[in-house]
């Protein structure tokens, strides 16, 4: 062997495993069986064309659907529950409202027929513990976070509705029948704590219904009503004249005499508006028909003594039709004059260039025995202005 094949030899034993090396390095998968060479799959290619970016489009035309869909449902949903929470709130409010509404009547009613001291003491104390009652339920309230401020006057006005018949109460325990410095005095006194229930029915109106209606617009809520609430009917049912003819009352009964006194009502006169057309039970009486007709009927109390709660009946006849109205005077002292005002009338065609017929009536008091003077019939004739 020469020397050059030695060298080849050794060149091929060096090199020969480099040379293999590339194979090793990319193994074959096995054949799970026979036959002829395995069939690769060429890679995927992107999608190309209109009709995949259509697809693409589509799937994003879905996803803000879905998304627009979702935010309204979710703002239905808090809507909702914002709606709910007011509503749970006003009838809550309206429980108390209508508690204390009946209280208020029952006070006047007994303010004006009552005969016995002791008995309005009583009454009076257990129409504090009422409202004082109604006062712990108010603060027990969780209004909505916007009438939280706005609610505190609601609790305020309670507050004052329990010192005042309280006070009345105390005012009234001091009084001595038997002394005339006694009743003024006392009469001064019921006055003063009188204004207290007064002031509730402000507070209540003005300081907590009104702002709390106007915050249910701000915020959006519709069909929720916060409720109206007084104490007292009337201003005048807790006036110094209200208060002296109570004594009055009460010092015929404590010394025996006749409580109450005399008691009656009288129509003095019925207007037709606008114009203040006056009608006549002697003549038929012209009155233009405008949207704003009504009728203004003036009673007096022709008796003695307060009158609380009297009806007025107005009564339209013409041809086959009739019309009617009430109204009613929550409270009337001796000798005063007050109206009442009907409205809102559909005359029928048939009213129209035929004699009709106005008939007022004034419903008697508990007591009354002259009622001659409660009613009057008017003969008119309807036209248009």
């Amino acid at each position: 062997m020469s020397t050059y094949d030695d060298d080849r030899i050794e060149f091929d034993f060096f090199d020969e495993p480099e040379t293999e090396e590339a194979p090793r390095t990319r193994r074959r998968p096995r054949r799970s069986g026979g036959g002829g060479p395995r069939r690769t799959r060429p890679p995927l290619k992107p999608p190309t064309g209109i009709v995949p970016l259509a697809r693409l489009v589509g799937l994003i035309a879905i996803a803000i659907v879905i998304v627009v869909a979702f935010v309204f449902w979710v703002g239905a949903c808090q809507g909702k529950s914002k709606h709910d929470e007011y509503a749970s709130y006003a009838a809550s409010v309206h429980t108390l409202a209508a508690s204390s509404n009946a209280l208020g009547r029952a006070f006047q009613t007994k303010f004006t027929s009552t005969s016995k001291q002791a008995d309005f003491e009583t009454l009076l104390q257990q129409y504090a513990q009422q409202e004082r009652q109604e006062y712990d339920q108010a603060q027990q309230i969780r209004p909505p976070g916007p009438l939280r401020a706005i609610h505190q006057r609601l609790v305020d006005a309670l507050e004052l509705r329990a010192k005042g018949f309280t006070a009345l109460g105390d005012a009234l325990a001091l009084w001595n029948p038997k002394n005339a410095a006694s009743t003024s005095s006392t009469t001064e006194a019921l006055a003063t704590q009188g204004a207290l229930l007064t002031a509730s029915d402000v507070d209540w109106e003005q300081l907590y219904r009104i702002p709390a209606t106007q915050e249910l617009k701000t915020v959006g809520v519709t069909g929720v009503v916060i409720p109206k609430s007084a104490i007292v009917p009337t201003t005048d049912l807790v006036s110094a004249r209200s208060f002296q003819l109570l004594l009055s009352r009460l010092t015929g009964a404590s010394t025996g005499g006749t409580p109450g006194g005399k008691h009656g009502d009288a129509l003095v006169s019925v207007t037709a508006n606008p114009g203040g057309t006056a009608l006549s039970t002697s003549t038929a009486t012209t009155i233009k028909v405008s949207a704003d007709l009504s009728f203004v009927a003036t009673v007096e109390d022709s008796g003695g003594s307060q009158e609380t709660g009297v009806v007025v009946h107005l009564t339209i006849t013409a041809g086959s039709s009739t019309i009617k109205r009430n109204q009613t005077i929550q409270l009337i002292q001796p000798g005063q004059q007050q109206t009442v005002t009907f409205g809102n009338f559909n005359l029928p065609d048939a009213a129209f260039g035929n004699r009709a017929t106005v008939r007022v009536d004034v419903a008697q008091v508990p007591g009354e025995t002259n009622a001659s003077n409660n009613t009057a019939t008017y003969t008119v004739f309807f036209t248009l202005s």
